[in-house]
């Protein structure tokens, strides 16, 4: 018999889940704002940026191989 899956009864909603999605909107186009642009590092120095993400994809490639 199909019948469509009923609603899940005596669970609350936590954290994101329980905003609107107009407030969640809110909060994602404010991500990276926290932070002034002059003390973001890797957007001063393209060098530093560079640098780390090169270490993390060796991490990153070791870690998927087992050798870390």
């Amino acid at each position: 018999m199909d019948s469509p899956a009923a609603p899940v009864t005596g669970v609350k909603k936590r954290g994101f889940a329980s905003l609107s999605p107009e407030r969640r909107s809110e909060i994602a186009k404010l991500g990276g704002r926290s932070v002034p642009e002059e003390k973001r590092s890797f957007s001063q120095n393209r060098d530093l940026a560079r640098e780390a993400g090169r270490k993390g994809g060796t991490q990153s490639s070791r870690q998927k191989k087992g050798d870390a």
